[in-house]
């Protein structure tokens, strides 16, 4: 059966509009239903204090409360909002997009599961924005796996949370050695959770109902998976490092938009000409024009390689448009005289971009033996003590400094050179004091009594 994107006119056995809790005297909405373990269950372990093997993994391949249908009235949304509000505990909180097949990034399905209200289902496309939902979770956690992925759209929604519980940040942190959702899934609570309907196009309408079952199962363990998650923290000694993440995530907000977005088109490293690289830029922006106009990811319409390939060509006339070998896409030939009066635009332009721009940081590290030996020495001594550092506390050299931290203050020190004033320029580029506090003496040390260069070695600072 499809589940239609509608909430008001059937009912589920088991569960309200939406999939919230049956409410009423047959009903215990604090109670949470048995799994049963799915006749392909996984090989089997035997565990103390069991009299039968059990399953190592546990499919999850039903929600709990079933499959629930998805809320797209006003009336609906009330409801979700009134019942979320009245749960108690955090919240899970998931979306999807249709990455690569509608412009931009924004949901297509919010997914939001509390003890006492169930798991709701949300078409964002039905309303103008959720803000009545974010009221309803004010002061509450909001558990999101990977959010530096989902707070953007769903701040596009006018959501946004108050506190934060990032599980795959946490496992990180933990030092697992898988952080997908699934994969932290099974390690830490030994169920199994499909991924296959991840990278589906979810603007489809209606929604598949094995699609509303796997968003449902996203959100489904999170509020379980958060707690074991803190409790592995706490063991150790880290959940005061993994607050301090969360907190800076939010205290962030959303990251600025790049100011030349067209120079990260995939390719155009290639370019070594400023009337091709103009070329790309006026094809880039009437391609995105028209992605937006259509509501389509630009990559379907004409891919960033047929971007560089007419660029470097320059064709003039529309037959030679056509025949540009790697000019493909959808929109190919259909808009062509669309592409041609962009290269023509580019072609009369007086004013050319730079094929380079410049940055405030650092040269790549391949070039700092070169133009400043002693930086390059710097960074060679302090790499390998700084992930050591990292490997003591059981997480990845990047959540203790964020290499661009690193390459910048090995590049130019601040002086003079203290611990001082070395943790006041981590803090200043945006490193947490947590961080500071465990890297300030590695890299003080590093930076004071440097490793000389070996010959060798000349050339061989890598881009890391």
């Amino acid at each position: 059966m499809t589940a239609e994107p509608q909430d008001d006119t059937h009912e589920s056995t088991g569960t309200g509009a939406g999939g919230g809790p049956r409410t009423g005297p047959e009903a215990d909405p604090g109670s949470e239903p048995s799994r049963a373990v799915p006749k392909d269950a996984p090989q089997s372990i035997v565990v103390d204090g069991f009299e039968v093997p059990i399953p190592a993994v546990v499919e999850l391949d039903e929600p709990r409360d079933g499959v629930p249908l998805v809320i797209s009235t006003p009336e609906g949304l009330e409801r979700a909002a009134t019942a979320l509000a009245a749960g108690t505990g955090p919240a899970g909180v998931d979306a999807e997009r249709a990455s690569g097949f509608r412009y931009g990034q924004r949901a297509f399905l919010v997914q939001i599961r509390r003890d006492g209200a169930g798991t709701w289902l949300i078409d964002p496309e039905a309303f103008e924005d959720l803000a009545v939902i974010n009221e309803a979770l004010s002061g509450v956690e909001w558990i999101i796996h990977a959010s530096t992925q989902d707070l953007p759209c769903l701040s596009e929604l006018g959501m946004w949370p108050d506190a934060l519980f990032d599980t795959e940040l946490a496992a990180r942190l933990a030092g697992l050695p898988r952080v997908g959702l699934a994969a932290v899934v099974e390690q830490m609570l030994g169920f199994g959770l499909a991924k296959e309907h991840s990278a589906a196009d979810w603007s489809t309408r209606p929604l598949p109902e094995p699609w509303l079952r796997y968003a449902a199962l996203d959100v489904e363990v999170l509020v379980e998976l958060r707690d074991e998650l803190a409790d592995l923290l706490e063991s150790q000694g880290k959940l005061g490092i993994a607050q301090e993440e969360f907190a800076a995530i939010l205290a962030a907000g959303l990251p600025e938009p790049k100011p030349e977005p067209w120079r990260r088109t995939s390719g155009v490293h290639q370019i070594r000409d400023r009337r091709e690289l103009a070329a790309v830029r006026e094809l880039w922006l009437e391609r995105d024009a028209l992605a937006q106009k259509r509501d389509i990811a630009p990559g379907k319409l004409i891919p960033d390689s047929a971007l560089v390939a007419v660029a470097r060509a320059m064709p003039t006339t529309v037959p030679q448009l056509l025949t540009t070998k790697g000019f493909h896409g959808r929109a190919a030939q259909r808009e062509a005289p669309r592409w041609l009066r962009a290269i023509s635009a580019a072609r009369r332009l007086d004013e050319l971009p730079p094929l380079h721009v410049s940055s405030s940081g650092p040269p790549p590290p391949r070039a700092w033996d070169d133009r400043d030996p002693a930086a390059a020495a710097r960074l060679k001594t302090a790499r390998p003590r700084i992930a050591s550092v990292a490997e003591g506390l059981g997480m990845p050299t990047e959540n203790l400094l964020t290499p661009d931290y690193l390459r910048r203050v090995a590049w130019r020190p601040p002086e003079p050179l203290t611990d001082e004033s070395l943790a006041s320029a981590l803090r200043d580029l945006g490193a947490r004091e947590w961080q500071i506090a465990r890297v300030v003496p590695t890299l003080l040390d590093a930076f004071e009594h440097p490793e000389p260069l070996k010959p060798k070695e000349r050339g061989a600072s890598g881009d890391q």
